[in-house]
């Protein structure tokens, strides 16, 4: 990512909370063929570090030489335009406010058995809360013959570089008037503005 020190992200628990609150992320690799993405919902496990677990479709593991290099994983948190018509007159440069972070480690593959159970975490988290929500656990026979077509995995991270880049750059009004401005269309993003103006 571009280096704007203004906007660094270098708490680990942010970067945490980014995960838990956009959990469909890009995974990236730079496979011996060339550079591979896919996308998948991810979880971050309790710990000191930050963890996150995830499954793939197959082929996709062979397709990313997973376990063999360090990948990266993007989570892309709300976003947004903003416009200059919500800046002072003669303010014409608009921006784009966003909160991302980039992930990088190299993951571990999991066993049939711990990739099954972190299927059932990651269905029973989606499924936690909705009217009829389902679990893995109804049938597992079934399920579990289904789970053979994933590979599960865990990735340590080992280093990132985050951004929460929500108009720290901008006088105390004109970022309120932003966060206004965003409020009716993407309140997300207004709220992660609220999160570093204190408001």
């Amino acid at each position: 990512m571009r280096h704007t020190p203004r906007f660094l992200m270098t708490d680990p628990d942010d970067v945490r909370r980014l995960v838990r609150e956009n959990p469909w992320a890009t995974f990236v690799s730079p496979a011996s063929t060339g550079l591979v993405a896919s996308h998948y919902p991810v979880m971050v496990e309790d710990g000191d570090d930050i963890t996150i677990v995830s499954h793939f479709g197959r082929p996709d593991e062979t397709l990313h030489e997973l376990g063999q290099h360090e990948i990266l994983v993007i989570v892309q948190g709300p976003h947004d335009y903003v416009s200059p018509s919500w800046y002072a007159p003669g303010d014409l440069v608009p921006t784009w406010n966003h909160v991302t972070a980039h992930l990088y480690g190299t993951p571990e593959l999991l066993s049939n058995d711990e990739n099954y159970a972190v299927l059932t975490r990651l269905t029973d988290h989606f499924e936690h809360g909705r009217p009829g929500g389902r679990s893995l656990d109804e049938d597992e026979e079934g399920t579990r013959r289904i789970a053979r077509g994933t590979v599960g995995l865990r990735l340590r991270v080992t280093r990132f570089d985050a951004r929460a880049k929500l108009s720290q750059n901008k006088q105390p009004d004109v970022a309120q008037h932003v966060i206004a401005q965003l409020e009716p269309t993407n309140p997300a993003l207004a709220d992660e503005m609220r999160r570093v103006h204190g408001s």
